[in-house]
């Protein structure tokens, strides 16, 4: 059903795509640099794209990234070098919405004419996907970069397991950001496994080892924390799905032992469908151990304030956070859910405990606490363990190769890729 849909779309779309891509501003293929479109839903997730746009247009790319409009989008084309269109994508269900940016994705790369387009992000995966194969662009990637049917139940959840099909289905590739997700998406028979695709160990960007590197620095003084405070950090959304409310909780029990701890949550109350209630919110904002910083532009100095970073998630992709932590010599706590498990080397780089479970934390950051030795010896296994994987030179260089090869493949044989909604000739990298 979903393979005759697509062929009555493409055949009504079609035709306006061809006469499209033949207007001067295309220009001669042979002539011109590869061009790649990398697409998501909101402006602020065009964080965790630094370094990946730089790469694709330092090794020749054309790249023009696209997202709905805010500060972050204007920001990070800026500072990568590279094009950009603002185009309203709605995070949440919002069928009409939907349709309109359908519709305008879908203008826009008919307009551009990409070789290829790579669309991550829930919202901006499913329509950017859908909307490139309706206007038949040659090479279309589909970054997974979590699941969020995972946290859900009931009729949202077949809603999303439904879309993750369809915005897999429409892809050439579906390349999944750690093995466990990949694993994940196999089970839930999200793609075909020789569609699902992973690059070396995981993540889409890496972390950059010199920027994120072990220094105490004065953060702790700017921050007005004690500078011998045992100090249990968090960096990212504070949202319910990234474990907030257990962390709270944990930390409650935690000042019974250690009373002189502080809590530092680097990050942002996010109005996503995972927003936090008022009532948590205010629990956080008025408690007297608990710091927020809001949303930072560069977090690595926060790591040098931390004793460890909780990561309590119930569902990752694969954590950037933890990687910048193992980076500068933090060991993590974090869970068994998707991805997360992928980015802790349990006893090594730090603990893993199962999600949902405020007591399970508290224990691990007393465990962790208790035990500065064995707090800094992970640390400096942490940072051996980044530097060796998942230095963001190595990550990007398998990435770029990665699209090279694509592009030989499509240039070569149009039919060397797989065919949308089908089986993929190409084996995970």
């Amino acid at each position: 059903m979903l393979k005759r849909c697509l062929e009555i779309a493409s055949a009504i779309l079609a035709p306006v795509s061809m006469r499209l891509h033949r207007f001067p501003w295309h220009g001669a293929a042979a002539a011109r640099p590869a061009h790649i479109v990398v697409g998501v839903t909101h402006a602020q997730t065009c964080m965790v794209l630094r370094n990946r746009l730089r790469a694709l247009r330092v090794a020749g790319f054309r790249v023009t990234l696209v997202a709905s409009p805010g500060p972050l989008l204007v920001r990070t084309a800026a500072s990568e070098g590279v094009e950009f269109r603002a185009l309203p994508m709605e995070r949440g269900m919002a069928l009409l919405k939907d349709a309109v940016a359908f519709l305008r994705l879908w203008w826009l790369l008919s307009r551009l004419g990409p070789d290829m387009t790579e669309f991550s992000t829930p919202k901006a995966g499913l329509l950017g996907t859908l909307a490139a194969r309706m206007a038949g662009v040659p090479v279309r990637v589909y970054m997974l970069r979590g699941l969020r049917l995972e946290a859900s139940r009931g009729v949202e959840r077949r809603i999303l397991r439904a879309a993750e099909r369809l915005a897999a289905g429409c892809a050439h590739i579906v390349l999944c950001n750690s093995q466990s997700l990949r694993r994940q998406a196999l089970e839930m028979g999200l793609a075909p496994a020789t569609k699902l695709c992973l690059l070396g160990r995981g993540s889409s960007n890496g972390v950059d080892v010199r920027r994120f590197a072990p220094c105490r620095g004065d953060m702790r003084q700017a921050l007005a924390l004690p500078a011998s405070a045992p100090v249990v950090g968090f960096v990212g959304r504070l949202t319910y799905a990234k474990g907030l409310p257990d962390l709270i909780e944990a930390f409650e029990r935690i000042l019974v032992v250690q009373p002189a701890a502080h809590l530092l949550l680097v990050g942002w109350f996010d109005a996503a469908e995972d927003a936090l209630s008022q009532a948590w919110r205010a629990r956080i904002e008025n408690h007297p151990r608990i710091h927020v910083t809001g949303m930072v532009d560069d977090t690595a100095p926060y790591y040098g304030a931390m004793d460890l970073l909780v990561l309590p998630t119930w569902r990752e992709g694969f954590p950037n956070v933890v990687l910048e932590a193992a980076s500068c010599g933090l060991p993590t706590i974090s869970t068994w859910a998707t991805g997360a498990r992928d980015a802790v080397v349990p006893g090594v780089t730090g603990l893993l405990i199962p999600p949902g479970y405020p007591s399970a934390i508290c224990a691990a950051v007393l465990q962790l606490l208790e035990d500065p030795q064995r707090r800094r010896q992970m640390g400096v296994s942490a940072r051996a363990w980044a530097v060796e994987h998942y230095n963001t030179g190595q990550v990007l260089a398998r990435t770029v190769d990665f699209y090279r090869g694509l592009m030989r493949q499509s240039r070569q044989d149009r039919h060397a890729l797989p065919a949308a909604g089908g089986e993929s000739v190409l084996h995970p990298v």
